[in-house]
């Protein structure tokens, strides 16, 4: 008789695959954990070395501040009920700035800076300045005692001079033509005249932008004054732009054309009398860049009234090009692995700004889609971290 006990049957398959399954889920979810713990870490550790800054409708807290030279992280959060900016300023000149700081969020400035004393400004305009007291280190001190020589930097300094001088004879003679067009009340004349004018700016942009006080005359747009379009104060390129394409109107504008013509003439003065560090070159440019990624591409409010922002960009990246050209003997000579990188990041904003560009002018703004913006702001992006390899490579970084 057949025995009737059978052995015990082992697990099915599709158990035995699910006990595995499992096993590799714990193993990652613990993999993720233990990533996620390690990246909130270094949050928590970059976070902490921030210095937090807020800005208040009138007033910034705190307003006085002191930290280590070299490296330092200003996390700007903006308690106003509008778009503000935050700079810090060695005299005149701007050492690194955040613009268009959204209203409730923040924004973080990383500066590389040298022992000394610095003002602030803090959202708009006719806000009290605040202070910035750099004090030195030992890696400071080091930094400068190993200074490289600057008698290779002579030639190209002396080149961009001489790109200053004719590229600020070029915005002086397009705001007179400007000028003129209002004086005698064309506006659509004076209408097409604002983009040549406005981009023989942005070529001189990068520099400009160091001048804090000219430049606010020259560039300040009118969310950084109390009373908007119609603060008095209010003056430069974007109130033109405002009376030219919102307004279309040239009534009371002579005046405010004048005085732009006035301001553009003393920059072209300032930026020849200013001696331009070597480290700073680059570092300008860079800056520039950086602000076309993360404000201007995305939002359009740099020429919200005319958006003609395509010349502007196209203006920023002919200073670009001419601070590569300017440096490119010396990166063949000490890094010439960087070059290829650099032009092709060139090539590739160049071509996306030629996609939209019509006759000797580009399309305007706003038929520009979102993503369409994006991709501008990621080559303006990619550009920005290549040039940015070109300090360290010519020993200029971190001084």
């Amino acid at each position: 008789m057949p025995n009737s006990a059978s052995p015990q049957a082992s697990p099915p398959r599709a158990l035995r695959w699910a006990v595995v399954g499992s096993v590799i889920v714990m193993i990652a979810a613990g993999g993720l954990f233990y990533y996620a713990s390690k990246m909130a870490a270094a949050k928590r550790q970059a976070n902490r070395d921030e210095v937090l800054v807020t800005i208040d409708p009138h007033s910034c807290e705190p307003n006085a501040l002191t930290v280590p030279a070299g490296h330092a992280s200003f996390r700007i959060v903006n308690r106003s009920d509008r778009a503000v900016e935050w700079e810090i300023l060695d005299g005149v000149l701007v050492i690194e700035e955040r613009e268009n700081i959204a209203p409730g969020l923040s924004q973080v400035i990383n500066a590389n800076l040298l022992p000394g004393d610095y003002a602030i400004t803090c959202g708009l305009l006719s806000n009290p300045r605040g202070t910035l007291h750099v004090t030195p280190t030992a890696a400071s001190n080091a930094a400068a005692k190993a200074r490289p020589s600057m008698v290779a930097f002579v030639g190209p300094l002396s080149e961009f001079r001489v790109y200053l001088n004719s590229q600020g004879t070029a915005l002086i003679q397009t705001v007179s033509a400007l000028d003129q067009a209002i004086e005698a009340g064309d506006l659509s004349q004076a209408q097409a005249l604002y983009i040549p004018a406005r981009a023989a700016y942005q070529r001189l942009a990068p520099a400009a932008q160091r001048m804090a006080e000219l430049d606010n005359g020259i560039n300040a747009r009118a969310d950084y004054f109390e009373k908007r379009e119609q603060d008095p104060a209010f003056t430069g390129f974007h109130r033109l732009e405002y009376a030219l394409f919102q307004q279309r109107d040239l009534d009371g504008l002579a005046p405010v054309a004048q005085r732009l013509l006035t301001d553009v003439t003393r920059l072209k003065q300032q930026l020849l009398a200013q001696s331009l560090p070597p480290e700073q070159l680059v570092s300008i440019v860079v800056r520039n860049l950086n602000n076309m990624s993360e404000v201007r591409a995305g939002s359009g409010e740099e020429e919200r009234y005319s958006h003609s922002d395509l010349n502007g960009f196209a203006g920023n990246l002919d200073a670009a090009r001419k601070v590569v050209e300017l440096l490119r003997p010396l990166l063949a000579k000490s890094a010439a692995d960087l070059l290829p990188k650099i032009d092709s990041a060139l090539a590739a904003f160049d071509a996306q700004l030629n996609g939209f560009k019509l006759n000797d002018s580009y399309a305007s703004y706003d038929s520009v889609s979102a993503a369409q913006r994006q991709q501008i702001a990621d080559k303006a992006k990619a550009l920005a971290t290549a040039l940015d390899d070109i300090d360290p490579a010519l020993g200029l970084s971190g001084l």
